[in-house]
Protein backbone atom coordinates (compact mmCIF):
# COMPACT_ATOMS: atom_id res chain seq x y z
CA UNK A 1 0.00 0.00 0.00
CA UNK A 2 1.56 3.40 -1.38
CA UNK A 3 1.42 6.34 1.80
CA UNK A 4 -0.23 9.35 0.19
CA UNK A 5 2.29 12.13 -0.10
CA UNK A 6 1.21 15.10 2.51
CA UNK A 7 1.49 18.86 1.63
CA UNK A 8 4.25 20.83 2.50
CA UNK A 9 4.04 22.74 5.66
CA UNK A 10 3.76 27.02 5.71
CA UNK A 11 6.29 27.38 8.22
CA UNK A 12 3.30 29.53 10.32
CA UNK A 13 4.28 29.50 14.06
CA UNK A 14 1.83 30.49 16.54
CA UNK A 15 3.40 33.82 17.68
CA UNK A 16 2.99 34.71 14.14
CA UNK A 17 -0.63 34.58 14.44
CA UNK A 18 -1.43 37.62 16.19
CA UNK A 19 -5.14 38.65 17.47
CA UNK A 20 -6.70 35.53 16.14
CA UNK A 21 -10.27 35.08 15.70
CA UNK A 22 -10.36 32.24 18.38
CA UNK A 23 -7.92 29.92 19.70
CA UNK A 24 -7.37 26.72 22.69
CA UNK A 25 -6.84 23.40 23.26
CA UNK A 26 -9.00 21.17 21.31
CA UNK A 27 -8.20 17.20 20.88
CA UNK A 28 -8.58 16.27 17.45
CA UNK A 29 -8.78 13.09 15.62
CA UNK A 30 -5.81 11.72 13.62
CA UNK A 31 -5.93 10.76 9.90
CA UNK A 32 -4.69 7.94 8.93
CA UNK A 33 -4.83 6.84 12.67
CA UNK A 34 -7.94 7.39 14.25
CA UNK A 35 -6.38 8.11 17.84
CA UNK A 36 -7.20 11.57 19.36
CA UNK A 37 -4.38 14.20 20.08
CA UNK A 38 -3.86 17.14 22.05
CA UNK A 39 -3.51 19.98 19.88
CA UNK A 40 -3.50 24.34 20.27
CA UNK A 41 -6.09 25.90 17.88
CA UNK A 42 -5.52 29.40 15.91
CA UNK A 43 -8.25 30.34 13.98
CA UNK A 44 -7.19 33.42 12.20
CA UNK A 45 -9.37 34.29 8.67
CA UNK A 46 -10.56 31.73 7.19
CA UNK A 47 -7.53 29.42 8.17
CA UNK A 48 -7.67 27.07 11.38
CA UNK A 49 -3.87 26.29 12.41
CA UNK A 50 -3.24 23.69 15.02
CA UNK A 51 -0.02 23.21 16.58
CA UNK A 52 1.49 20.11 18.93
CA UNK A 53 2.54 23.04 21.75
CA UNK A 54 1.56 26.84 21.85
CA UNK A 55 5.36 27.26 21.50
CA UNK A 56 5.94 26.05 18.05
CA UNK A 57 7.62 27.63 15.43
CA UNK A 58 5.89 25.58 12.95
CA UNK A 59 2.36 24.32 12.31
CA UNK A 60 1.41 21.03 12.29
CA UNK A 61 -1.38 21.24 9.96
CA UNK A 62 -3.92 23.41 8.42
CA UNK A 63 -7.65 23.56 7.51
CA UNK A 64 -8.42 25.88 5.18
CA UNK A 65 -12.30 26.87 5.11
CA UNK A 66 -14.17 27.35 2.29
CA UNK A 67 -18.16 28.95 1.76
CA UNK A 68 -19.16 25.98 1.26
CA UNK A 69 -17.97 24.78 4.72
CA UNK A 70 -20.32 23.09 7.55
CA UNK A 71 -19.13 23.07 11.11
CA UNK A 72 -21.91 20.61 13.41
CA UNK A 73 -22.18 19.38 16.68
CA UNK A 74 -20.97 15.35 16.69
CA UNK A 75 -22.43 14.04 20.20
CA UNK A 76 -22.21 10.58 19.34
CA UNK A 77 -18.56 11.05 18.23
CA UNK A 78 -17.28 12.24 21.79
CA UNK A 79 -18.76 14.34 24.44
CA UNK A 80 -18.60 18.54 23.50
CA UNK A 81 -17.33 16.96 19.98
CA UNK A 82 -17.81 19.09 16.91
CA UNK A 83 -17.16 18.18 13.04
CA UNK A 84 -15.45 20.77 10.36
CA UNK A 85 -16.14 19.54 6.75
CA UNK A 86 -14.34 21.56 4.47
CA UNK A 87 -16.38 21.12 1.19
CA UNK A 88 -19.03 19.07 -0.15
CA UNK A 89 -16.32 16.65 -2.22
CA UNK A 90 -13.84 17.05 1.04
CA UNK A 91 -12.09 13.48 1.60
CA UNK A 92 -12.23 13.70 5.03
CA UNK A 93 -14.21 15.43 8.18
CA UNK A 94 -12.66 16.79 11.09
CA UNK A 95 -13.95 15.71 14.60
CA UNK A 96 -12.44 17.61 17.78
CA UNK A 97 -13.71 18.17 21.11
CA UNK A 98 -12.96 21.34 23.79
CA UNK A 99 -12.88 20.47 27.67
CA UNK A 100 -16.49 21.73 28.30
CA UNK A 101 -19.86 22.86 26.41
CA UNK A 102 -19.45 26.16 26.75
CA UNK A 103 -16.15 26.18 24.74
CA UNK A 104 -17.96 23.86 21.90
CA UNK A 105 -20.44 26.63 21.47
CA UNK A 106 -17.83 29.69 21.18
CA UNK A 107 -15.60 27.13 18.58
CA UNK A 108 -18.65 26.77 16.97
CA UNK A 109 -19.64 30.18 16.66
CA UNK A 110 -16.00 31.87 15.52
CA UNK A 111 -15.88 29.33 12.51
CA UNK A 112 -19.76 29.97 11.00
CA UNK A 113 -18.73 33.76 11.34
CA UNK A 114 -15.30 32.95 9.74
CA UNK A 115 -17.25 30.70 7.09
CA UNK A 116 -20.17 33.53 6.67
CA UNK A 117 -17.46 35.75 6.06
CA UNK A 118 -16.11 33.72 3.67
CA UNK A 119 -19.36 33.84 1.74
CA UNK A 120 -19.81 37.73 1.89
CA UNK A 121 -16.34 38.29 0.49
CA UNK A 122 -16.93 35.96 -2.26
CA UNK A 123 -13.88 33.59 -1.65
CA UNK A 124 -13.99 30.25 -3.56
CA UNK A 125 -13.51 26.81 -2.35
CA UNK A 126 -10.55 25.47 -2.21
CA UNK A 127 -10.32 21.57 -3.67
CA UNK A 128 -9.73 19.16 -0.36
CA UNK A 129 -9.95 22.18 1.88
CA UNK A 130 -7.10 20.84 4.10
CA UNK A 131 -3.11 20.65 4.79
CA UNK A 132 -2.26 18.00 6.77
CA UNK A 133 1.18 17.25 8.15
CA UNK A 134 2.70 13.95 8.61
CA UNK A 135 1.70 12.85 12.26
CA UNK A 136 4.87 10.84 12.57
CA UNK A 137 7.91 12.47 13.51
CA UNK A 138 11.74 11.23 13.52
CA UNK A 139 11.52 12.12 17.13
CA UNK A 140 14.40 11.06 20.02
CA UNK A 141 12.49 10.84 23.31
CA UNK A 142 15.68 11.51 25.45
CA UNK A 143 14.79 15.11 26.17
CA UNK A 144 13.15 16.42 23.03
CA UNK A 145 9.81 14.49 22.23
CA UNK A 146 6.88 16.59 20.68
CA UNK A 147 4.51 15.90 22.89
CA UNK A 148 1.04 17.09 23.49
CA UNK A 149 0.45 19.99 26.01
CA UNK A 150 -0.91 19.84 29.48
CA UNK A 151 -4.60 19.29 29.85
CA UNK A 152 -7.18 18.24 31.92
CA UNK A 153 -7.00 14.64 31.28
CA UNK A 154 -10.02 12.50 30.59
CA UNK A 155 -8.59 8.82 31.56
CA UNK A 156 -11.78 7.62 32.09
CA UNK A 157 -11.23 7.81 36.24
CA UNK A 158 -14.64 6.22 37.96
CA UNK A 159 -16.80 8.38 40.55
CA UNK A 160 -15.09 7.18 43.34
CA UNK A 161 -13.29 9.25 46.00
CA UNK A 162 -10.28 10.04 45.23
CA UNK A 163 -7.37 7.90 45.55
CA UNK A 164 -9.82 5.38 46.16
CA UNK A 165 -8.88 3.29 42.92
CA UNK A 166 -4.76 2.86 41.51
CA UNK A 167 -5.95 5.46 38.62
CA UNK A 168 -6.27 8.02 41.10
CA UNK A 169 -3.28 6.79 42.80
CA UNK A 170 -1.37 7.14 39.45
CA UNK A 171 -2.74 10.42 39.68
CA UNK A 172 -1.95 11.68 42.73
CA UNK A 173 1.81 10.44 42.56
CA UNK A 174 1.90 12.40 39.44
CA UNK A 175 1.46 15.21 41.82
CA UNK A 176 3.81 14.61 44.22
CA UNK A 177 6.53 14.52 41.98
CA UNK A 178 8.31 18.07 42.17
CA UNK A 179 9.76 18.09 38.86
CA UNK A 180 6.24 17.98 37.39
CA UNK A 181 4.51 20.38 38.81
CA UNK A 182 4.73 23.04 36.01
CA UNK A 183 2.65 22.51 33.96
CA UNK A 184 4.33 23.85 30.89
CA UNK A 185 6.67 21.38 31.49
CA UNK A 186 7.21 18.65 27.97
CA UNK A 187 7.88 16.00 30.25
CA UNK A 188 4.88 16.72 32.07
CA UNK A 189 2.86 16.76 28.62
CA UNK A 190 4.54 13.64 27.88
CA UNK A 191 3.18 11.92 31.27
CA UNK A 192 -0.03 12.74 30.17
CA UNK A 193 -0.68 11.63 26.86
CA UNK A 194 0.95 8.22 28.03
CA UNK A 195 -1.92 8.02 31.09
CA UNK A 196 -4.36 8.98 27.94
CA UNK A 197 -2.94 5.45 26.49
CA UNK A 198 -4.33 3.65 29.06
CA UNK A 199 -7.18 1.93 28.14
CA UNK A 200 -10.34 2.54 29.92
CA UNK A 201 -11.71 0.19 33.06
CA UNK A 202 -14.76 -0.83 31.37
CA UNK A 203 -12.95 -2.81 28.18
CA UNK A 204 -11.68 -5.24 30.76
CA UNK A 205 -13.77 -8.43 31.28
CA UNK A 206 -14.48 -10.14 33.68
CA UNK A 207 -11.24 -12.24 35.61
CA UNK A 208 -8.57 -9.67 33.99
CA UNK A 209 -6.86 -6.59 35.19
CA UNK A 210 -4.91 -3.52 34.69
CA UNK A 211 -1.44 -3.33 36.37
CA UNK A 212 -0.01 -0.34 37.34
CA UNK A 213 3.83 0.29 38.96
CA UNK A 214 6.54 3.34 39.70
CA UNK A 215 9.87 2.80 39.81
CA UNK A 216 11.82 6.25 41.63
CA UNK A 217 15.21 6.66 42.12
CA UNK A 218 15.77 7.49 45.88
CA UNK A 219 16.92 11.48 44.63
CA UNK A 220 13.30 11.65 43.38
CA UNK A 221 15.55 12.97 40.02
CA UNK A 222 14.24 10.27 37.71
CA UNK A 223 11.01 7.86 37.39
CA UNK A 224 9.85 4.76 35.51
CA UNK A 225 5.86 4.55 35.25
CA UNK A 226 4.30 1.25 33.90
CA UNK A 227 0.85 -0.22 33.15
CA UNK A 228 -0.03 -3.55 31.48
CA UNK A 229 -3.08 -5.64 30.83
CA UNK A 230 -4.96 -7.64 28.70
CA UNK A 231 -3.43 -7.77 25.14
CA UNK A 232 -6.67 -6.83 23.17
CA UNK A 233 -7.13 -3.61 25.11
CA UNK A 234 -3.50 -2.66 25.13
CA UNK A 235 -2.37 -3.29 21.36
CA UNK A 236 -4.34 -0.39 19.72
CA UNK A 237 -3.67 2.04 22.64
CA UNK A 238 -0.02 0.96 22.47
CA UNK A 239 0.10 1.99 19.14
CA UNK A 240 -1.80 4.63 18.63
CA UNK A 241 0.60 6.14 21.50
CA UNK A 242 4.12 5.09 20.05
CA UNK A 243 2.58 7.20 16.48
CA UNK A 244 1.48 10.29 18.59
CA UNK A 245 4.92 10.50 20.38
CA UNK A 246 6.89 10.12 17.01
CA UNK A 247 8.04 6.34 17.35
CA UNK A 248 9.78 5.22 13.87
CA UNK A 249 7.21 2.88 11.86
CA UNK A 250 9.84 0.21 12.52
CA UNK A 251 10.46 -0.07 16.20
CA UNK A 252 6.45 -0.24 15.19
CA UNK A 253 6.57 -3.23 12.98
CA UNK A 254 9.60 -4.42 15.36
CA UNK A 255 6.62 -4.67 18.05
CA UNK A 256 3.94 -6.14 15.95
CA UNK A 257 6.75 -8.68 14.89
CA UNK A 258 7.97 -9.70 18.40
CA UNK A 259 4.54 -9.93 19.71
CA UNK A 260 3.13 -12.70 16.87
CA UNK A 261 6.22 -14.54 17.89
CA UNK A 262 5.51 -14.53 21.39
CA UNK A 263 1.73 -13.99 21.49
CA UNK A 264 1.63 -12.99 25.47
CA UNK A 265 -2.20 -12.54 26.95
CA UNK A 266 -0.63 -9.58 28.63
CA UNK A 267 1.54 -6.70 27.43
CA UNK A 268 2.04 -2.85 28.74
CA UNK A 269 3.81 -0.13 27.99
CA UNK A 270 6.24 2.00 30.04
CA UNK A 271 7.73 5.57 30.23
CA UNK A 272 10.79 7.29 31.53
CA UNK A 273 11.50 10.25 32.36
CA UNK A 274 13.83 12.90 34.71
CA UNK A 275 14.46 16.31 36.13
CA UNK A 276 16.79 17.10 33.58
CA UNK A 277 14.20 16.69 31.08
CA UNK A 278 15.18 13.19 29.50
CA UNK A 279 11.48 11.35 28.29
CA UNK A 280 11.86 7.59 26.71
CA UNK A 281 9.19 5.05 26.49
CA UNK A 282 8.57 1.67 25.01
CA UNK A 283 6.83 -1.48 25.64
CA UNK A 284 7.57 -4.73 27.61
CA UNK A 285 5.67 -8.11 27.98
CA UNK A 286 5.15 -9.19 31.07
CA UNK A 287 5.01 -12.96 30.88
CA UNK A 288 7.04 -15.82 31.51
CA UNK A 289 9.33 -16.24 27.84
CA UNK A 290 12.06 -18.57 26.99
CA UNK A 291 15.50 -16.95 26.91
CA UNK A 292 15.88 -18.13 23.27
CA UNK A 293 12.53 -16.27 22.58
CA UNK A 294 12.75 -13.34 24.58
CA UNK A 295 16.54 -12.65 22.41
CA UNK A 296 14.20 -11.91 19.32
CA UNK A 297 13.70 -8.61 20.52
CA UNK A 298 16.98 -7.83 20.72
CA UNK A 299 19.70 -6.10 18.71
CA UNK A 300 22.09 -8.75 17.62
CA UNK A 301 25.69 -7.90 18.52
CA UNK A 302 28.44 -9.38 21.86
CA UNK A 303 25.32 -8.10 24.83
CA UNK A 304 23.24 -10.24 23.03
CA UNK A 305 25.54 -13.71 22.55
CA UNK A 306 27.13 -12.71 26.28
CA UNK A 307 23.31 -12.62 28.11
CA UNK A 308 22.30 -16.27 26.09
CA UNK A 309 26.03 -17.81 27.27
CA UNK A 310 25.21 -16.75 30.93
CA UNK A 311 21.87 -17.82 31.03
CA UNK A 312 23.16 -21.28 30.06
CA UNK A 313 25.77 -21.22 32.22
CA UNK A 314 23.57 -20.93 35.43
CA UNK A 315 20.70 -23.02 34.00
CA UNK A 316 18.53 -19.63 33.21
CA UNK A 317 16.05 -20.86 30.66
CA UNK A 318 13.36 -18.08 31.22
CA UNK A 319 13.10 -14.99 31.77
CA UNK A 320 9.72 -13.09 33.65
CA UNK A 321 9.40 -9.88 31.13
CA UNK A 322 10.83 -8.24 27.89
CA UNK A 323 10.80 -5.03 26.53
CA UNK A 324 12.19 -2.58 24.53
CA UNK A 325 12.32 1.46 23.78
CA UNK A 326 10.76 2.96 20.89
CA UNK A 327 13.13 5.95 20.51
CA UNK A 328 14.18 7.25 16.75
CA UNK A 329 17.64 7.44 17.12
CA UNK A 330 19.58 3.82 17.82
CA UNK A 331 20.74 2.33 19.42
CA UNK A 332 17.95 0.41 20.34
CA UNK A 333 17.36 -1.10 24.24
CA UNK A 334 16.28 -4.25 25.26
CA UNK A 335 15.38 -4.98 28.68
CA UNK A 336 15.19 -8.85 30.21
CA UNK A 337 14.13 -9.19 33.92
CA UNK A 338 15.17 -12.65 35.36
CA UNK A 339 14.16 -14.57 38.65
CA UNK A 340 17.90 -15.33 39.40
CA UNK A 341 17.95 -19.58 40.25
CA UNK A 342 18.54 -20.89 43.66
CA UNK A 343 16.67 -21.35 47.02
CA UNK A 344 18.53 -19.22 49.03
CA UNK A 345 19.71 -15.50 49.04
CA UNK A 346 23.41 -16.43 48.65
CA UNK A 347 23.02 -18.67 46.11
CA UNK A 348 21.00 -16.11 44.28
CA UNK A 349 23.84 -13.67 44.78
CA UNK A 350 26.42 -16.07 43.39
CA UNK A 351 24.96 -15.98 40.13
CA UNK A 352 24.14 -12.32 40.13
CA UNK A 353 27.33 -11.46 40.88
CA UNK A 354 28.78 -13.70 37.76
CA UNK A 355 26.59 -11.48 35.89
CA UNK A 356 28.13 -8.23 36.61
CA UNK A 357 31.48 -9.59 35.86
CA UNK A 358 30.43 -11.54 32.91
CA UNK A 359 28.81 -8.22 31.65
CA UNK A 360 31.50 -6.19 32.45
CA UNK A 361 30.23 -4.03 35.04
CA UNK A 362 31.76 -2.55 38.53
CA UNK A 363 30.25 -4.06 41.92
CA UNK A 364 27.82 -2.52 43.73
CA UNK A 365 29.56 -0.41 46.24
CA UNK A 366 31.01 -1.38 49.28
CA UNK A 367 28.47 0.59 51.36
CA UNK A 368 25.09 -0.46 49.59
CA UNK A 369 26.45 -3.88 49.05
CA UNK A 370 26.29 -3.79 53.09
CA UNK A 371 22.83 -2.63 53.39
CA UNK A 372 22.01 -5.36 50.29
CA UNK A 373 23.49 -8.61 52.68
CA UNK A 374 22.27 -7.25 55.73
CA UNK A 375 18.65 -8.24 54.02
CA UNK A 376 19.49 -12.03 53.46
CA UNK A 377 16.07 -12.41 51.91
CA UNK A 378 15.92 -14.72 48.63
CA UNK A 379 13.71 -13.76 45.78
CA UNK A 380 16.67 -11.95 44.15
CA UNK A 381 15.90 -10.57 40.21
CA UNK A 382 18.11 -9.53 37.40
CA UNK A 383 17.07 -6.58 35.67
CA UNK A 384 19.74 -6.73 32.27
CA UNK A 385 19.45 -4.32 29.56
CA UNK A 386 21.25 -4.53 26.01
CA UNK A 387 21.88 -2.71 23.02
CA UNK A 388 23.74 -2.86 19.48
CA UNK A 389 26.56 -0.92 21.35
CA UNK A 390 26.85 -2.40 24.47
CA UNK A 391 25.33 -3.42 27.91
CA UNK A 392 23.04 -0.31 29.10
CA UNK A 393 22.50 -1.20 32.58
CA UNK A 394 22.46 -4.11 35.08
CA UNK A 395 20.40 -3.98 38.01
CA UNK A 396 19.97 -6.24 41.16
CA UNK A 397 16.38 -6.25 42.80
CA UNK A 398 15.95 -7.27 46.67
CA UNK A 399 12.26 -8.00 47.88
CA UNK A 400 10.49 -6.07 50.40
CA UNK A 401 13.27 -3.52 51.66
CA UNK A 402 11.87 -2.10 54.99
CA UNK A 403 11.35 1.38 56.30
CA UNK A 404 14.97 1.63 58.26
CA UNK A 405 16.65 0.19 54.76
CA UNK A 406 14.65 3.10 52.24
CA UNK A 407 16.44 5.60 54.98
CA UNK A 408 19.92 4.32 54.64
CA UNK A 409 19.70 4.49 50.62
CA UNK A 410 18.68 7.09 50.75
CA UNK A 411 21.97 8.89 52.55
CA UNK A 412 23.66 7.01 50.47
CA UNK A 413 22.70 8.32 47.11
CA UNK A 414 19.63 10.43 47.33
CA UNK A 415 21.02 12.94 49.86
CA UNK A 416 17.72 14.18 51.70
CA UNK A 417 15.34 12.92 49.73
CA UNK A 418 13.84 10.20 51.93
CA UNK A 419 10.54 12.65 53.61
CA UNK A 420 9.37 13.89 50.11
CA UNK A 421 9.54 9.34 49.32
CA UNK A 422 7.40 9.09 52.22
CA UNK A 423 5.49 11.83 51.14
CA UNK A 424 5.27 9.93 47.54
CA UNK A 425 5.04 6.65 49.21
CA UNK A 426 2.06 8.08 51.51
CA UNK A 427 0.16 9.16 47.82
CA UNK A 428 -0.46 5.89 46.98
CA UNK A 429 -1.41 4.60 50.17
CA UNK A 430 1.02 2.06 49.54
CA UNK A 431 3.20 0.05 52.39
CA UNK A 432 6.56 0.45 51.02
CA UNK A 433 8.25 -0.39 47.93
CA UNK A 434 8.20 -4.32 46.80
CA UNK A 435 11.39 -3.83 45.67
CA UNK A 436 14.30 -2.15 45.76
CA UNK A 437 16.87 -1.94 42.82
CA UNK A 438 20.79 -1.37 43.24
CA UNK A 439 21.32 -0.27 39.54
CA UNK A 440 24.25 0.65 37.70
CA UNK A 441 24.09 2.66 34.09
CA UNK A 442 27.21 2.51 31.75
CA UNK A 443 28.62 5.71 31.03
CA UNK A 444 27.40 7.02 27.48
CA UNK A 445 23.71 5.83 28.18
CA UNK A 446 22.87 8.75 30.29
CA UNK A 447 22.58 11.24 27.50
CA UNK A 448 22.71 14.09 29.60
CA UNK A 449 19.17 13.71 31.66
CA UNK A 450 20.42 10.13 33.40
CA UNK A 451 22.75 9.68 36.37
CA UNK A 452 25.54 7.52 35.42
CA UNK A 453 26.98 5.13 37.05
CA UNK A 454 25.33 3.70 40.64
CA UNK A 455 22.04 4.40 41.74
CA UNK A 456 19.76 3.02 43.93
CA UNK A 457 15.87 2.63 42.70
CA UNK A 458 12.61 1.84 44.81
CA UNK A 459 9.91 0.16 42.68
CA UNK A 460 6.32 0.60 43.87
CA UNK A 461 3.13 -1.58 42.59
CA UNK A 462 0.59 1.54 42.54
CA UNK A 463 -2.44 -1.32 42.41
CA UNK A 464 -4.27 -3.57 40.31
CA UNK A 465 -7.66 -2.27 38.51
CA UNK A 466 -10.43 -5.20 38.36
CA UNK A 467 -13.44 -5.49 35.91
CA UNK A 468 -16.34 -4.12 38.08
Amino acid sequence: MTKPNKPPKKGISVSSLTSPDKDGWLTKQGGSWKNWKRRWFVLKSDSLYYFKLKSDTEETGIIELTRESVVREEPKKKKFAFSITTSPDAKRIYYMFPDNASDTQDWLNALNNAIEKKKASGGGSSSGGASASSQTNNTNYQGSSPVSPSYQTQNNYSSKPKGSNPRDKLNLAKDSIPFLQDQENRVLEFWMIWSESIPPSEDLQAGFSIDYHLAVSASMEKLTWRTAGPQNIFIQKMVDFFWNVGAPESEIDRLNDVGALINPMKIGSWIDMSSKGGMDGGWFFPVSIPIKLALEAADPGEPATKLKQWADKHAVETCFSVGRDMGAAPPRQTEFRIRLPGADFNTQFKVANDAYESFGFPPIPAEALTILKSSNLAGLNLSIITSSDGFVRLGLLCPTPNSETVRRLCNIVGGNSFDALSALQGSMSSGGPAYVEYQYLNVGFGYGVYKEGFDVVFHYEIGEEKAE
